[in-house]
């Protein structure tokens, strides 16, 4: 396929390939030159592009004597530079990769391949293709990457197998609709998560990944720029971040609590009594608010586009309405108005004097946590329902 329309009809190239760049003359001139190479092999027409970040080291002159087209891109991030770049370029296919000569651009026909036969992102994956010594530290090599790779399969069922490799091929128009938002390196984070949620076709593609052509040190931060990706990744989870927790606490305290209503436990020589049942009662006062975040932070990312509609949410608020909630939290408040009276009355019996606390806690505990997730659920119900408004 020499060329293809895009959606208005005009003509556009089938093939760029972006390399984001800032200061990258060491290597920039060895990378356009085998992404050229890799154009005329393959016969595709193509175009190679540089978005610039604001270098100072005469890249831009290197890229355009060796070819390629210079796109200055002036907000600062790896995300902002490539998402000027995607946004520029005049391929209905993209290959993007960094500028450090870590990847080889003279072999892109799996990419190209993997693209025409149908695949919306095509990621490198550069365990299968090979780490040459050097390349990687150990560090990202043994733990870094792996472990994120492993969170975003698990948060988000991505089949991606190196969720970070920065080389990858996609369709322009594709990654064009998940309206990518962040500006620094969690973009190639976001890219991943996103196609996963939207179901867009995932492959990849065997990479090998050279040591670095520069002498200068990489961009990349290890332990600031692995935050900010696992932040992103439990960002876009609500599920893992607030809803898995907040459940797992409700649970273990109303057991636990269950357990310690009727008196003091033993396990082994160690005893529990109200003292336990106070900490059980506060693990489900918290784990209700981890539930009630999780759907404001989801109802509030599909009413702003940054995570898909959710058909097992929709079908949730078909019958978890404003009045339900509302019938719920008061029925929780009513009840621990009436164990709150219960335990005026007891000690007025004593002429408010000295109460046996074993006693009396086992009914003001349970009496306070019903009153204060009554509440709760009142609250959480009437903004649940705002952001529900905001997301129609």
């Amino acid at each position: 396929m020499a060329e293809e329309t895009n959606a208005s009809g005009e003509y556009t190239l089938e093939l760029s390939i972006l390399m984001p760049c800032l200061n990258e003359a060491e290597t920039l001139e060895v990378c356009i030159e085998k992404a050229l190479k890799s154009l005329g092999e393959l016969d595709i027409a193509g175009e190679v592009i540089i978005a610039d970040n604001g270098s100072t080291d005469g890249s831009q002159d290197i890229a355009t004597r060796m070819g390629a087209r210079v796109v200055p891109v002036a907000a600062k991030g790896y995300g902002s530079a490539l998402m000027g770049g995607i946004i520029a370029a005049r391929g209905v296919y993209i290959i993007m990769g960094d500028a450090d000569d870590s990847y080889d651009f003279s072999n892109l026909g799996a990419f190209v391949e993997k693209l025409r036969g149908g695949c919306d992102l095509v990621m490198g994956n550069r365990f299968q293709g090979g780490i040459k010594p050097g390349a990687m530290p150990p560090l990202h090599k043994y733990l870094g990457n792996p472990v994120l790779t492993w969170v975003g399969q698990l948060f988000f069922s991505s089949p991606a197998g190196d969720f970070h490799c920065g080389l990858r091929g996609f369709r322009r128009d594709s990654i064009l609709k998940l309206d990518l938002q962040t500006t620094g390196m969690e973009f190639a984070s976001e890219m991943v998560v996103k196609a996963s949620l939207y179901k867009l076709g995932i492959t990849e593609v065997p990479t090998v990944l050279s040591p670095d052509g520069r002498s200068r040190p990489p961009h990349l931060r290890t332990w600031r720029d692995g935050w900010r990706h696992l932040r992103f990744l439990l960002l876009y989870s609500p599920r893992w971040l607030f809803l898995y927790p907040g459940v797992f606490l409700m649970i273990v305290g109303l057991i636990v609590g269950i357990w310690l209503l009727p008196g003091s436990q033993n396990i082994g020589s160690i005893s529990f009594d109200v003292h336990t049942l106070l900490y059980a009662a506060i693990a489900i006062i918290i784990g209700f608010q981890g539930v009630t975040f999780a759907f404001f932070t989801k109802v509030f990312a599909i009413s702003e586009k940054l995570l898909p509609e959710d058909p097992k949410l929709n079908t949730i608020f078909r019958y978890v309405t404003l009045e339900t909630g509302l019938i719920v939290g008061v029925t929780l408040i009513l009840i621990g108005i009436v164990g709150s009276f219960l335990s005026l009355t007891i000690w007025k019996e004593t002429a408010f004097g000295s109460l046996d606390p074993s006693k009396t806690l086992r009914l003001v505990i349970p009496s306070l946590t019903c009153l204060t997730v009554g509440l709760q659920m009142v609250l959480s119900s009437f903004f649940l329902s705002v952001l529900s408004l905001k997301r129609r």
